[in-house]
């Protein structure tokens, strides 16, 4: 009668199997983090704080950035700012909020473009964005804290 099963001493394994070695550490369920890498779910280490000529710049871009980007620009950087710096957190709302005002006047202008007044509404909303846009620029390569005079506060 024979048996099927190969002995451990038969050289004869199948083919992609090796023999356990009982000198081998077996291997850890998980792979082992890399050196230098925080473990999984620890909060990752705040940000540094923004240097006054950045805080400048960023947010003059905050706010020219709505005449050419509409929201998204002042957006972005307030998201990514927020923490960071008090000024754009600040002017990063202040710009957001008047795009947002701004984009809700196109879509009146637009939707009143029936009644022929929409076209009139929608050219003194693109006024006003690269007017008061332009004076927040300024305003902010000056260290000033803008505010818009048309602005609905959807962020506080």
């Amino acid at each position: 009668m024979s048996d099927t099963t190969p002995s451990p001493e038969d050289p004869q394994q199948p083919q992609g199997q090796q023999p356990a070695s009982p000198q081998q550490p077996q291997q850890p369920p998980y792979p082992q983090q890399p050196q230098g890498q925080q473990p999984y779910g620890q909060p990752y280490a705040p940000q540094p704080p923004v240097s006054p000529s950045d805080e400048r710049t960023w947010s003059i871009i905050a706010h020219v950035g709505g005449i050419v980007t509409g929201f998204l620009a002042p957006l972005i950087i307030w998201l990514v700012y927020k923490d960071r710096s008090p000024r754009l957190d600040d002017q990063g709302k202040q710009a957001l909020n008047f795009q947002l005002t701004v984009l809700i006047a196109y879509v009146v202008g637009g939707i009143l473009t029936v009644i022929l007044i929409g076209g009139l509404i929608a050219f003194a909303a693109w006024v006003c964005a690269i007017v008061f846009g332009i004076m927040g620029a300024v305003a902010s390569s000056r260290d000033e804290w803008y505010r818009y005079p048309i602005a609905i506060p959807f962020i506080k």
